[in-house]
């Protein structure tokens, strides 16, 4: 490898291909920088391996980079290509069957897909009386409380479904040495070795979380807010059916407010409504949002729809859009609810009850149009823009868009009974 770390020494200039490979044909890990002949202003990184120089279009954006890496200097870029170029000609053939018979397949991921405890290890009541042998009444009474926890289980399960969720993976870069979590095998290079699931902590290779199944069970931990994330991470983080924001929000509307006119048209003030926001961030399903709290319930709308706008997938996500949409185009009352039905299974589950939920809530609101003032209409352009969100950028398109999307609300709240 060149010994000189300084850029100016490294650096040789605008020469050609057949110089740069006569200049590194001395040392095998030597490396040099040049410019282009042919373009001026464009630069390459020449790295001599296995008796031969290869070349590699070098960039520059406050880091040095030839692919997705980025390096603060050349020599770590050198070194970790060096390192990356040894173990894919070396061990090419056991790189390529590392995926083939992982251990994730056959144990799960250990930290995160255990069972829980009380599933492990049953308290009995053999274990209260110190190793002392059991009567019958305590079989029986043993039996009795397994009973009650079975169905105690089966009952929880009955209440929160398990959503599927794929990985949020992110490049990162592991200090020490490392092993991916899917195949088992050592992760090399000096940064970037592999990519580590930001909502469950799952590290694999880059290759292994293509093949990853959508399992993630994120942990809270590493799901630290509840405005900005994603609907279906929050709910499996929090084990819930839908976002908490939700289910206490509309409680707390329907408790005190349903008589309240414009109820979702007018604005709470913004100040309180992020203090909401920042309660549900620091303390989840403790926050207070009760009348003591905040005594005007426009702040509580406020920050339900807040939420919503928050999503970084919409609650109707992106690719469900162009169905619901056309729903609201299509002229015919039974085509009109045909789409939508077809739409709405296009939404992932999380999505799909939390839609639900919220539709049931607002025709709820509706029963109360005599004091409230709000009909499905005015609630329509209410909620339209804010559960919905044009997935391309062209703003006229967008504009365009939305009347549908007003007009896609206001047939779910006068259709909810029918449609789920």
């Amino acid at each position: 490898m060149c010994c000189c770390e300084s850029l100016s020494l490294i650096f040789h200039g605008m020469i050609s291909r057949e110089e740069a490979d006569q200049l590194l044909s001395v040392a095998e890990g030597s490396y040099l920088i040049r410019e282009s002949q042919r373009q001026p202003g464009t630069y390459t990184l020449a790295l001599r391996f296995g008796n031969q120089t290869r070349n590699f279009r070098l960039y520059y954006d406050g880091k040095h980079f030839v692919g997705e890496k980025r390096f603060e200097s050349i020599h770590d870029l050198v070194t970790d290509g060096l390192i990356t170029l040894y173990i894919e000609t070396k061990a090419a053939e056991y790189i390529a069957k590392m995926t083939i018979n992982p251990i994730y397949e056959h144990i799960g991921y250990t930290t995160l897909n255990r069972e829980p405890a009380h599933k492990k290890h049953m308290p009995t009541l053999r274990d209260t009386y110190d190793g002392k042998e059991s009567t019958g009444e305590d079989e029986v009474a043993e039996k009795r409380l397994t009973s009650l926890v079975r169905r105690a289980t089966l009952k929880e399960n009955e209440h929160i479904p398990k959503y599927e969720k794929v990985h949020n993976f992110k490049v990162h870069t592991f200090r020490g040495p490392h092993w991916c979590e899917y195949c088992a095998n050592f992760m090399w290079g000096l940064i970037a070795q592999g990519v580590k699931c930001a909502d469950c902590g799952l590290n694999v290779h880059k290759q292994c979380s293509k093949m990853v199944p959508n399992d993630c069970k994120p942990d809270l931990k590493h799901v630290k807010k509840v405005y900005s994330c994603d609907l279906t991470t929050l709910v499996k983080a929090h084990i819930t059916k839908r976002p908490m924001v939700v289910d206490m929000c509309i409680r707390e509307i329907e408790s005190r407010g349903l008589n309240s006119e414009g109820l979702y048209r007018v604005s709470g003030f913004s100040d309180l409504i992020e203090d909401v926001k920042m309660a549900f961030d620091r303390d989840g399903e403790k926050a207070d949002i009760s009348v003591n709290m905040y005594e005007d319930i426009n702040i509580i709308t406020g920050a339900l729809k807040l939420y919503f706008r928050d999503l970084p997938i919409p609650l109707i996500t992106y690719d469900a859009y162009p169905k619901f949409i056309d729903s609201a185009k299509s002229m015919d009352p039974d085509e009109q609810l045909e789409t939508l039905h077809e739409a709405l299974k296009l939404l992932p589950p999380a999505h799909c009850e939390t839609l639900r939920y919220l539709m049931a809530h607002l025709k709820r609101v509706t029963l109360h149009e005599k004091e409230n003032l709000m009909n499905a209409e005015n609630l329509g352009i209410v909620f339209g823009p804010t559960l919905m969100r044009a997935p391309e950028l062209d703003a006229m398109a967008a504009l365009n868009d939305i009347r549908y999307q007003r007009l896609v609300v206001e047939m779910l709240i006068k259709n909810e009974d029918i449609l789920f």
